[in-house]
């Protein structure tokens, strides 16, 4: 890694830069926006999906380092964005990557992804050896930084350091109360196919789920539409007595950023509140976590977290017939966790990590209420865990 910022010196020609909170400092080459921005630094092993990953709001406050190094290949469009959500809290903060942004090479392409995200407020660094800073990461964990980008590569990196040492951390913070919806919305949209775009929603399908919004991504609600339901997605403080007036034949929870200890301050009472009346819930993400901690477990910080589209998960629970065993090729995106050891006798664990072994799903005994760590919408497998909205969707009735 990069020597402290008090003894390197910087290179000709550098206009962005990482700012550790050690005091590290890793120069590169900026592009996107302008300016600076603080946020924890994770790691995506992802081969695609750029656009999406820096749109989901569970990346919110983050900074990703992406360890494919040709980022911008299939360039940027309007289909791929995951969250209508502005400003800073809209995805990720910015982007660390390898080689400089390669131009579009791709008939979907509409704009160049250095121009995208000049439009988006996000902030870009090339140029960095981003093997050794996910070794970094991987050995000491998810540090606190600072990146920023500024064409003429004057830096005040004191003040950088400053910023990212004082800098609270996403332990503890409720992130979904700023990328959550402000009201209630019946959801319009429908699968994306070749040629033809997004269809529609059918508004008098049936069963109805009603979506709490944590900072949800799109294609989650298309899945659900794909599956047979009707959805109206409402934000993420809705009260219990909000969520039964509208008459739920289901009831799903959404991904979403932050400390889901935090978030479930508010979310919680509500999660239990659909429990004791019996409501079928699906979790999803940070949606998975709500419903753990409605039950009685706990969550933990995670040293590195798991993201990207390779994730081994395997189905252990009871109930998956000649299926138990099956492993599923996920996409993840989470830097808490369930702990499985604070899980109650009547939560069954339904899948685990083969990476380590951490909790990915769960099922509450005599509930029609189960949720999953990981991202079946994101197709990784591609289709390994879409079951998952037809069990769901399926099971209303």
């Amino acid at each position: 890694m990069a020597d402290p910022a008090s003894t390197r010196a910087q290179p000709s020609g550098a206009t962005g830069v990482l700012v550790l909170a050690d005091g590290t400092v890793l120069w590169g080459r900026g592009f996107g926006a302008t300016g600076s921005a603080v946020g924890e630094v994770c790691f995506n092993t992802a081969m695609t999906g750029y656009q999406e990953v820096m749109t989901d709001p569970s990346y919110a406050a983050q900074i990703v380092t992406f360890t494919f190094p040709h980022i911008g290949n299939v360039g940027a469009n309007g289909e791929d964005v995951e969250s209508k959500v502005a400003g800073p809290f809209g995805g990720a903060v910015g982007c660390v990557v390898r080689e400089d942004v390669t131009e579009p090479s791709n008939f979907r392409s509409i704009e160049r992804f250095a121009d995208w995200m000049v439009r988006n407020g996000k902030i870009g660094l090339s140029g960095i050896d981003t093997r050794a800073l996910t070794r970094r990461i991987r050995q000491t964990g998810a540090p606190n930084a600072v990146i920023a980008h500024a064409p003429d590569g004057k830096f005040e990196i004191p003040a950088l350091v400053k910023r990212a040492q004082e800098w609270a951390g996403l332990e503890g913070m409720d992130l979904a109360i700023r990328v959550t919806r402000e009201g209630g919305e019946q959801w319009a949209g429908g699968s994306w196919t070749l040629g033809k775009g997004y269809g529609r929603a059918a508004f008098d399908a049936k069963p109805h789920v009603v979506a709490i919004d944590y900072g949800a991504k799109d294609n989650i609600f298309r899945n659900l539409v794909k599956a047979g339901a009707r959805v109206t997605v409402v934000p993420a403080k809705t009260s219990f007595d909000e969520v039964m007036a509208l008459k739920p034949d289901g009831v799903f929870l959404s991904n979403g950023p932050g400390d889901p200890a935090a978030t479930g301050e508010y979310a919680v009472p509500v999660i239990k509140a659909l429990l004791d009346a019996d409501v079928p819930l699906f979790g999803i993400c940070l949606g998975h976590q709500m419903l753990a901690l409605a039950a009685g477990a706990k969550t933990i910080k995670m040293h590195q977290g798991h993201r990207g589209a390779n994730h081994p998960v395997q189905r252990v629970g009871e109930g998956w017939g000649e299926t138990t065993g099956l492993v599923e090729i996920t996409s993840m995106n989470h830097g808490f966790a369930v702990d499985a050891a604070t899980l109650p006798e009547h939560v069954e664990q339904t899948h685990v990590s083969l990476f380590d072994g951490t909790n990915c799903g769960i099922a509450i005994k005599g509930k029609k209420a189960f949720a999953v760590q990981y991202h079946p919408e994101a197709s990784p497998g591609p289709q390994d865990s879409f079951y998952l909205f037809e069990k769901f969707v399926g099971g209303l009735g």
